[in-house]
Order: C-alpha cells, then structure tokens, then sequence
C-alpha cells in the first residue's frame, strides 16, 4: 500500500515529462504540413483562433492545401481570392464567414447529414492529415478537454495522422466523452486567448408570435432540440411556464439557460441520461461556457453519438424544432439554400427529424416566418424555388409553423395539406396561392370559391379545459382541413334528435355545406369545435356557431356535442364561451331555435349570465339573449 501513491507520482511524471516535450511553438508545429495536405480545424466557437493565424502564415509556403471544418463564427483569410491557388476549403456546413465564398465557387460544400461526417474520417474516404483542435490544460490524469467543441472534432483528432492542439487555460473542461489523452496529441502550442463567442440574436414580434405557436405544441416533460437564431430563441423563450423539459441535443446555445434559471428544464423525466443536458458543442456566449464548464449537468458526447436516430429516439416525447427558408403547398421543406444558392446546410435537422419522429410522443416541427422580410415574398410557395433543395420531404414533415398559426401536415393528403398552409400564409399572398393550388389541381374550383383568402385564423381563442372524469377538450375556431373531420361529427349525431341545429333540419351533410362551415370570416361568423386526443388523432365532439345579421347586430346560434359527452359541462362551456367572442365582437343578441321536446337546452342558456327571452312562434322555442341586459338568473317568458 505504501508504494501506491508513489507510482501514481511517476505515472504524473511520465505525462507531464512527455507533454512538456511536445510544447511548441505554432511555427514550429507546422513544419509537418506538406504540399497537398488535408487540414481540419476545430468548429464554431471552438475554433483554434491562434492556431488558424498561424496556419494562414503558413499557407503561402504551400499548394493544393485542403481545409476542412464544419462551421467557422470567426474571420479568417485562407477563403479569400488570393489564397485560391494555395487553398481550398471544403465545409461541411455554410456560415456567414464563408458563404460568400462557396457562393463564387472558391470553397466548396460537402451535403451531408451532421451524423455521417465522422463515418468519413474513421472509413478513410476522407483522411485527415493534420487536425487542429483546441482543448483545456490536461487535468491531472494528463486528460485534456475537447471544451465546448466535442462535435467531430475528437474524431477528427483520433482520426487524424497528426494533432496540434492549442492549449488555451479559458477553454471550459466539459465532460462525458470530451477527453483526449496528452499522449495522443503530437504537439501542444500554448497560447490563452478569448474564446469565439455567437451572442443571442434579437428577438422579433414576428419570432415571438412564432414561439407562441409552437409552444402550445410542447407538452410537460418533453426533451427539446432547438436550433439556432431568432425564431428557435423565441421558442425556447416561450417555454418558461413548461415543467421538468429535458434536453438532447447536437447544439447548445444560450437561450437554454433561460429554462434552466427558471426551473423549467430539469431533465428529470427524461427516459436517457435522466438528469443531464446531453449536447455535442456550444455556440453562445461566456455565460454559457461558464456554466458547462466541469458541470455534472451537462455532458458532451462526439456527434455521432448526439445525432444518431436510435439514440435520439430513446427519449419520449422528442421534439425537435428547425428553421425553414421554404415550404411547397404539398410540404416539401427547403431550408439550406436560396434557390441554387447555398445558404446553409443540411446539418442535424434530418438525424433529430428522424430521431423525433421515431421518439414516442415525439414531434418534429418546422418554423418559419410567413414572408421574406427583404421583398415580403411568401416563404410558402406553390413549389420550391428552382434549385432549392428539398431537406425535409413530404413524407417527414409533421406540424409546420408561421406567425399566422399551426399546420399539422402528417397523414393529410395533398389537398388538406395545401389548405392548412395556405391557412398559415401571410394574408396578402392568400389568393394567389389559392389560384396556384387550382392551377396545380390541388383544389378544385368549388373549394376556391368557398375560402375568405382574408380570414386570418384568431389563435387567440383557442382554449383547454377540463370536465367531469378528467375529460379535457381543446376548444378553437374551425378551420379549412375540418371539413372531413366535421362531416364524421355531423353524421355521428343520432338522427332522432329533433331540435334546431345549423339553420335546418339537415339529416345530410353533402361536403358543400360542410365547406361553408369550416371556411368563415371569424368575425361575421364564427364556428367553434371542440376536440379530444392529440393533434394527430383529434376528433370533434362538439360544435358551437353564430352567424351575424349586420344590419342588428343579432347572430344565430347552434350547437351540439355528441352523446356519449353529454350533461359533463361542455355544451355550457361552449356557449358561454361563444358568447364572450360575440361580446368582444360586438355582437348584441344570441337567438337560437328549439324543437318542442328539447326544453332542457334553455339551461345552457340561462347560464351565460344575461336576461334571456323566450317565445313559442309556429311549434319553435325561439330563445333571444340579450347581451346589453346582463341578469343573475333571470328568466323572461314573452307573450306566445
């Protein structure tokens, strides 16, 4: 026992001795490169700045160089004209410091999905010569950190036939699997120096309308992935009132600590790594760095890890969340390049989309605003800009979402998916896009016709709540894609029932009637349904409408609720509710008609809280509220 301590000194020693060998200077380090090389750096915020300097001192020495990395947030010249002839640079995604670049054809774009890039380095189609990495000042096992930059860049240094790392002491010491060995790297250049940052983007009203939406989509206790940028931060930002979120994700960003100071993310219900933000790097700002730094909340795993579907998808109720430049009528989603120019990449949006969709309770939801703020072009589009490339298929993608509301695409059709999007475009390109989805044959004529391009879907009126034996019911305002689902409500309704319902004593319901329904105005007429079961499954239970007559101000209303919902509240809860839209739409009377032998419906009303009138005219119980005359319990029978 007593010799113990001892060697673990000389096994101290030995890695010290050995890392203080392999100290050096950049200059020097650089004397393995050869003509023809291929070089990785290091990615994002995590970039070796000192070391890319070096390099870019280097690089006139040399030709036919080749560079390879992921991203870069910093600014550096090996991508400029001059260099055209010494370098090349092949990235793995495009960022602002080198859009311009692949743009005029000096650097390259390699599309490929975040999780296969390491499969490149470990099979040998795309060998590494030297690999330039940052890291942390070995711990005392002689451990170094890969920090805030784990993604391919410890592959890429396992990988590579030579590792320069630059020792910087700001560099965060994360854990999980971020560590290398100083034995396996080949030269250490020490050099401290600021970290590259990325500070949050502003948030704009658009982005938080945004966020507004796609939160009513996240449930308790789901595991998020969000991107980067102003809507995927408004997202995160809208979340605050969530319980026990997890994360799971390739990119970690500031806004996530937003959830973590406000309690909402916990980890707790996660079903892999409870407990733990699992994340590949950081692209944020000093804060952020500081608290990942040998945090036991977050650990770091290489991306193919992170990005891997199967792994993904072992956390229930998997969302992931990604930015959308384009979405065709049919939902085809474009979202690394503006036409035949490539603005981004392909990145992790299809390794999260499949690990989501394949998560239980998982979502996978596509944002975007509904026009491009440069020349207010609708960024829902009959068909994708010639050369935009199609990211997310018609197949993949499930809930789209703009300022303008939620379209829930999976398992709709070509028609109901044209409608539900056009139903989310801004209001202004409404008709056009209409015109182009009768061009296409997506809609015919008649439904054209039938839709108010104008109608803006009121969000605001969507509303849970909770009845008898804990049903809980979504009431909204209907909407075009109802249609089918109001027809199955229409003819579940049993065929004996007497009483007044929708203007007439339909026992049919042919679909140009049902079309007229569900495609309003919302403030002459407004319909509100009532659904149980997730988005995906929902069905109607309940129904409640009002139609307005201009000239008094008076509207007609109608409701029903399937039998097996009744005498649990809904109905009341339905027409109150209705009439709170009227009284904010102005609205000064509710009259509605009642067949003899449904007297029990006068209860619904008499609850709203307003003088109620009742006559019987030719067999009907007409029933007239008066919303100008508000009354405990009052109510007036009129002369018959």
């Amino acid at each position: 026992m007593t010799d113990a301590p001892a060697a673990l000194s000389d096994d101290r020693l030995s890695w010290q001795g050995l890392y203080a060998g392999k100290c050096t200077s950049a200059s020097k380090a650089f004397r393995v490169l050869r003509r023809g090389h291929r070089i990785f750096i290091g990615s994002g915020c995590g970039e070796p700045r000192h070391l890319v300097h070096a390099l870019e001192e280097e690089i006139p020495k040399y030709a036919d160089l080749e560079i390879l990395h992921i991203l870069s947030v910093g600014k550096h010249q090996y991508t400029d004209p001059g260099f055209r002839d010494k370098c090349r640079l092949k990235s793995f995604f495009v960022a602002a410091a080198s859009r311009e670049a692949v743009a005029e054809g000096r650097a390259d774009y390699t599309p490929i999905n975040l999780v296969d890039i390491p499969g490149l380095f470990k099979s040998g189609a795309m060998p590494i010569d030297v690999a330039l990495i940052q890291v942390s000042p070995p711990d005392h096992h002689g451990m170094c950190s890969c920090g805030i930059a784990v993604d391919i860049t410890k592959t890429a240094a396992e990988c590579a036939r030579y590792v320069i790392a630059q020792v910087n002491p700001r560099m965060p010491r994360t854990l999980g699997d971020s560590f290398i060995h100083a034995r396996d790297i080949d030269a250490f250049v020490e050099h401290e120096e600021p970290l590259l940052e990325m500070p949050l983007p502003a948030i704009y009203p658009i982005a938080e309308a945004i966020g507004s939406h796609a939160a009513r989509l996240i449930e308790d206790g789901s595991t998020l992935r969000v991107g980067v940028g102003s809507i995927p931060n408004a997202i995160l930002y809208a979340l605050g009132d969530k319980q026990d979120l997890g994360v799971h994700t390739d990119m970690l960003t500031d806004a996530y600590l937003y959830l973590i100071e406000r309690g909402a993310i916990t980890n707790a219900r996660k079903t892999l790594h409870p407990g733990k933000i699992i994340t590949s790097f950081c692209l944020g700002t000093h804060k952020l760095n500081a608290f990942v730094d040998n945090n036991p909340m977050v650990a770091f795993y290489p991306i193919e890890y992170t990005n891997n579907y199967l792994i993904i998808s072992e956390n229930d109720q998997m969302v992931t969340i990604n930015s959308a430049l384009e979405v065709d009528l049919t939902g085809q989603v474009c979202s690394d390049s503006r036409g035949y120019e490539i603005y981004s990449g392909v990145g992790g949006s299809v390794d999260f989309l499949r690990g989501a969709r394949t998560s239980r309770g998982g979502k996978a939801i596509i944002v975007l605003p509904s026009i491009d703020f440069a020349g207010g072009r609708s960024r829902i589009v009959p068909a994708l800009s010639e050369g935009g490339g199609v990211v997310t298929t018609r197949g993949g993608v499930q809930y789209v979402v703009t300022e303008y509301g939620v379209a829930q695409l999976h398992g709709r059709s070509i028609r109901e998916r044209a409608l539900a999007l056009i139903g989310i475009a801004h209001p202004e390109h409404r008709a056009a896009l209409m015109r182009e989805a009768e061009k296409l044959h997506y809609l015919g004529r008649e439904q054209v016709r039938a839709i108010s391009p104008s109608a803006v879907y009121p969000a605001q009126w969507e509303v849970t709540q909770l009845f008898d034996d804990n049903t809980r019911v979504l009431f909204r305002p209907v909407k075009p894609t109802d249609e089918r689902a109001l027809q199955e409500f229409l003819y579940s309704l049993p065929r004996d029932e007497a009483y007044v319902r929708f203007l007439s004593t339909m026992k049919v319901y042919p679909r140009h009637d049902t079309r007229k329904m569900v495609n309003i105005d919302y403030h002459q007429e407004m319909t509100l349904v009532g659904l149980i079961g997730a988005m995906e499954t929902e069905r109607i239970i309940a129904i409640g409408r009002y139609l307005v007559d201009e000239d008094s101000l008076a509207a007609e209303v109608d409701f029903a609720v399937l039998p097996d919902y009744a005498r649990k509240g809904i109905a009341s809860f339905l027409i109150h509710y209705l009439g709170q839209i009227a009284v904010a739409r102005r609205v000064r009377r509710f009259n509605a008609y009642i067949s003899p032998g449904n007297q029990r419906v006068f209860g619904v009303f008499q609850k709203l809280g307003y003088v109620v009138e009742t006559s019987l005219v030719d067999g009907v119980h007409e029933i007239g509220v008066l919303f100008d005359s508000p009354a405990k319990a009052c109510l007036i029978e009129a002369a018959g």
